[in-house]
């Protein structure tokens, strides 16, 4: 415990020191083991750095601080940092956040922890295209194979912003890119990112961006974060692009895949520090909101890759963080 309070006092001393990017990178590389890590070096976010652990990522927007994802520092320093981040910023929320933090901020300074979605990560050594309930990916395959789709990563754009734009105008959200909860497309900083993309007769009809997940330096996973594909192909090429980048993957040793977030994919059963009435609020949108975003679809596409899935959650200090939503929503330009 002694260890732990110095460390603090140490850290209360230096956390004014803003890191470099490349200081901010290399924490990146050693503690980016969330899925959403990697979309913490998205622009426009702001940082709260301590030096010798790492930092948190947040956004504000109507007065209100929004953390994204956990912090960037070994999980046996959560605690300490975001002991420094609440001192700073005590009316703080946070989203797609793990267990842990929930229970430190919960016991901690009261916070509630509301189950936010769920989110699925693939064993590549035990995955395979065989079983029943795999059925629907094979088919997707055989459709692309019957209309000459083939897959190639590239390192480049190729119609990128072209296919982006014509999807856009087919999603429940047309005005803008989602951002903050999904990175936006365009990022200076892609290191290690991967690019796969769809053709027919040598023009690209759909891609995915995968974004690396990262311990000890190590990539030990990727997630799709950005998928995109010509709207006269309504299924399959996500099913396809999905299935050949996760074989190059498992080829080159890749312990796992992640799928992301799947918003408001909640569990029935109420844990005990969870808001009870946001729950039953989320439950409700879920079930009636597809007009808003197609919540539903997009559980059930996830799902097909029979993942193992775990909660991810919000912090929130009031049982009914109304602004605090309406804020979030703001960020990812869904108003």
């Amino acid at each position: 415990m002694s260890d732990q309070i110095l460390a603090l006092d140490q850290a209360s001393e230096l956390e004014s020191t803003a890191f470099t990017f490349s200081e901010r990178v290399g924490y990146l590389k050693r503690f980016g083991g969330h899925s959403q890590s990697f979309s913490t070096l998205q622009p426009g976010m702001q940082y709260f750095d301590v030096p010798g652990m790492g930092y948190v990522a947040y956004m504000r927007q109507w007065g209100t601080t929004i953390v994204l994802s956990d912090p960037v520092c070994a999980p046996e320093n959560f605690g300490a940092v975001l002991e420094l981040f609440q001192k700073r910023f005590p009316n703080a929320s946070y989203v797609q956040v793990s267990k842990p933090v929930v229970d430190f901020l919960h016991q901690r300074f009261g916070l509630y922890g509301t189950q936010f979605g769920s989110e699925s990560r693939i064993d590549l050594a035990k995955w395979s295209l065989s079983g029943k309930k795999k059925q629907i990916l094979r088919t997707a395959l055989n459709q692309a194979e019957k209309s000459a789709i083939t897959v190639q990563e590239r390192f480049s754009d190729d119609h990128t912003r072209e296919i982006s734009e014509a999807w856009i105008r087919t999603r429940k959200c047309k005005s803008n890119e989602i951002r903050f909860l999904i990175r936006p497309m365009d990022m200076e900083y892609r290191e290690n990112e991967r690019r796969f993309y769809a053709y027919q007769d040598g023009k690209a009809v759909g891609f995915i961006y995968f974004d690396p997940i990262y311990r000890d330096n190590e990539i030990i996973s990727y997630v799709p974060n950005i998928s995109r594909a010509n709207a006269d192909f309504k299924q399959g090429i996500f099913y396809t692009l999905m299935a050949h980048a996760m074989e190059a993957f498992k080829a080159e040793g890749v312990p796992y895949l992640d799928l992301g977030l799947i918003p408001l994919s909640l569990d029935s059963t109420t844990e005990h520090q969870e808001g009870r009435l946001l729950k039953r609020i989320l439950h409700g949108i879920y079930n009636r909101g597809n007009f808003i975003y197609n919540f539903k679809g997009l559980e059930f596409t996830k799902s097909r890759f029979r993942g193992d899935n775990f909660k991810t959650y919000c912090c929130h200090k009031r049982s009914i963080p109304a602004l605090e939503f309406l804020a979030m929503f703001k960020l990812t330009q869904v108003l």
